[in-house]
């Protein structure tokens, strides 16, 4: 990789790394962290930082100098390129780099909540997923994963607020400001999620989210269940396209094994996928149009998403929460007659998307409502790591699909859709056309969806068929190793991402060889979405602020994991 040998000869003290794929991965010095990270932003031009994590190598075989260290992954401003910087931490203490990437506050963040690591000069180093009267840090490998701690104190969050005013030269008293809090449990707060903000009238003048009322420890939970049982879980981060996620997980573990599906397994991964974007936007809409009032909008838009619900209901079993993907295709092939279903549904959200249109597209209360309300440029965008839809409003062409390219999609005809000025009316109406967009590829898949095999036919990955199971013991024992040891996947670690409903949903998976993976880390798109609303919603009014937060489809469960 060019941009691995650049950084090896600006920073001779770096040595580069091989992971799975052949993939390189650079070591750095703590030390150089803030120069190194300075230059692969202004002269490799790696505009998003995705995501940072860290590792825990108690338990690992392979001889390490430190038990921890730190992953730094980010993507080019082309957007086709990911690198990654290891760096091994002799002491629990590095820079911040919060200064360079505006989202770096919120994942460095994290990575102190979980896992116990400072970053000097961060401005305000707190528990984010957790409460603040948790005790230890659940991702070390010597806390147990049944140690549940109860909260008992709801926090003032004066601790970020007063600062807040203060850096804009106000005080609460002084200037008669009315401290109120947004969420969590108003149902406008579209889930678990609490902002406090400082009111002048009705004018935000600064806020502060509080988020982790949904966290449950998935990345925790990954780390005690085989791959295969890990599927139902990630069902449950963006439930409103939960296929997705089932989709974004196994392709990473199958990138990892170097496996390529069948053709009919890919097409029918298209298809949901699609399908699920189309669904995941038409809550998106819905939900914002009901915040303005618009009611008659509401169910032109969830009447025909509760049947797209009705055709996943009669494939998978289930309607929210499916589990239908497994390591290496899914569970059963596609029903008789699915065809013209598939049909009947696309033709009622193709009316419903259109009667909503009709009803909103050039509606001066919608227009005058959400034109030039938080908007965020380009430039701010990448630099709190938006991307999907959110990203694209702000005038962004970026779309994993068309940038990267994975099953098949480099032979579908669509368009990128992106907006001009990033507001709240952009976000909304890309998420209209990208409706449009999606259900023209489920046509063009429908139409050449190929016969065959919907599965991996190797037997160490796919379950076989009962008649082997019941009739040899080689059949027997592949069901048996496969139930209790599951997929074998090679030692290493590995990025893998995908162009979800909100944006690229990447899974880093880091492996010891056994059938369970030693550490998974999501790249969430809502939680680094979510970092930018209390600086979007500045200068805005509370109305305005429920809007946004619809606007930029903050999922809980997502978020919090």
């Amino acid at each position: 990789m060019p941009d691995v040998k650049k950084l090896l000869n600006a920073f001779p003290s770096s040595k580069s790394q091989t992971m799975i794929r052949d993939i390189e991965l650079l070591e750095v010095e703590a030390s150089e962290i803030i120069e190194i990270v300075k230059y692969i932003k202004d002269i490799l031009d790696y505009s998003i930082l995705l995501d940072i994590t860290a590792i825990d190598n108690l338990h690992l075989s392979h001889p390490s100098s430190t038990r921890f260290e730190l992953r730094y992954i980010f993507r080019q401003s082309r957007f086709k390129e990911v690198l990654t910087l290891k760096v091994a931490l002799k002491d629990l203490n590095i820079n911040s780099i919060s200064s360079l990437y505006s989202v770096a506050d919120w994942l460095e963040r994290e990575v102190f909540d979980q896992y116990g690591i400072t970053f000097d000069n961060h401005p305000l180093l707190k528990r984010i997923l957790n409460h603040n009267e948790f005790v230890g840090h659940p991702m070390r490998k010597d806390y147990e994963i049944t140690k549940g701690q109860l909260c008992t104190k709801t926090q003032d969050m004066l601790d970020e607020m007063t600062p807040l005013l203060k850096e804009r030269e106000l005080d609460a008293e002084r200037d008669n400001l009315m401290l109120l809090n947004l969420g969590p449990s108003h149902p406008a707060s579209h889930g678990t999620i609490r902002t406090l903000v400082a009111l002048d009238g009705e004018k935000i003048v600064a806020g502060a989210s509080e988020i982790g009322y949904l966290h449950r420890g998935f990345e925790k939970s990954c780390e005690n269940h085989p791959y295969n049982q890990i599927i139902p879980y990630t069902d449950r981060l963006n439930y409103c396209s939960a296929l997705m996620n089932n989709i974004a997980f196994s392709k990473t573990v199958e990138d990892m094994m170097d496996i390529t599906l069948p053709d009919r397994g890919i097409f029918i991964r298209v298809i949901l996928t699609e399908l699920s974007r189309v669904i995941d936007h038409l809550v998106c809409l819905a939900a914002g149009l009901l915040d303005m009032g618009g009611q008659t909008n509401y169910w032109y838009l969830f009447n025909p998403r509760n049947d797209a619900y009705d055709f996943l209901s009669k494939l998978t079993g289930a309607r929210l929460t499916n589990s239908y993907m497994r390591i290496g295709g899914m569970t059963h092939d596609l029903y008789d007659g699915w065809e013209s279903d598939l049909e009947d549904v696309l033709k009622k959200i193709d009316k419903g998307v259109a009667e909503t249109l009709q009803m909103v597209e050039h509606n001066r209360i919608f227009q005058d409502r959400l034109q030039g309300v938080s908007p965020i440029s380009a430039e701010e965008a990448l630099n709190y790591g938006f991307t999907g839809p959110n990203l694209r409003a702000s005038g962004v062409a970026y779309d994993l699909r068309f940038a990267k390219p994975y099953y098949y999609y480099d032979n579908f005809e669509y368009d990128i859709v992106i907006g001009s000025v990033g507001d709240t009316y952009d976000r909304l109406m890309v998420r209209f056309e990208e409706i449009l967009q999606s259900m023209k590829i489920i046509k063009q898949a429908v139409k050449i969806i190929p016969k065959g095999e919907i599965r991996v036919s190797d037997y160490r990955i796919s379950m076989p068929p009962k008649d082997k199971v019941y009739n040899s013991i080689e059949g027997m024992m592949n069901q048996f190793k496969l139930v209790y040891e599951g997929v074998q996947v090679p030692k290493g670690e590995f990025y893998g991402a995908f162009e979800a409903a909100n944006g690229e949903l990447g899974f880093h998976i880091t492996s010891d060889g056994s059938g369970t993976p030693y550490k998974v880390k999501v790249r969430a798109p809502s939680f680094v979405h979510m970092a930018s609303y209390p600086k979007i919603i500045e200068n805005y009014q509370v109305g305005d602020a429920i809007l946004t937060l619809g606007s930029l489809n903050i999922i809980a469960g997502e978020m919090d994991r």
